[in-house]
């Protein structure tokens, strides 16, 4: 037990750090898939700001980037409901880098994070 009370301290500032070393976007640049007609679209947001993308709409709640390097990974908190939904279709955090660990999953589109927005 207290092994792991000793590690738990040791690892707590390393999460702090991680934390810190992220810095927040003015919003994002998304992009959108439409599966069966091969349709592709940018989708640019600011937090808080939604887009329609076919019968999803797509909120941005914030877009997060290493701190110094914007165009390194970006990752960014979405929230997708379908029209004739109550509860959201999807609701967490899209990394850049690996969409699929954490993915849109919907038959006919799909949605994923290039890029936070800096300016």
């Amino acid at each position: 037990m207290r092994v792991i009370g000793i590690l738990l301290a040791a690892l707590l500032p390393l999460a702090a750090a991680a934390q810190e070393s992220a810095a927040v976007g003015t919003g994002a640049v998304l992009r959108g898939l439409e599966k069966l007609s091969g349709d592709v679209i940018e989708i640019p947001l600011g937090p808080g700001e939604q887009a329609q993308f076919g019968p999803l709409t797509v909120e941005l709640a914030q877009c997060r980037y290493p701190q110094g390097d914007p165009a390194a990974d970006a990752f960014a908190f979405l929230t997708i409901r379908e029209e004739g939904q109550d509860a959201p279709i999807f609701s967490g955090w899209m990394i850049a880098s690996s969409p699929a660990l954490n993915a849109l999953d919907h038959p006919r589109y799909d949605v994923w994070v290039l890029r936070c927005k800096t300016e």
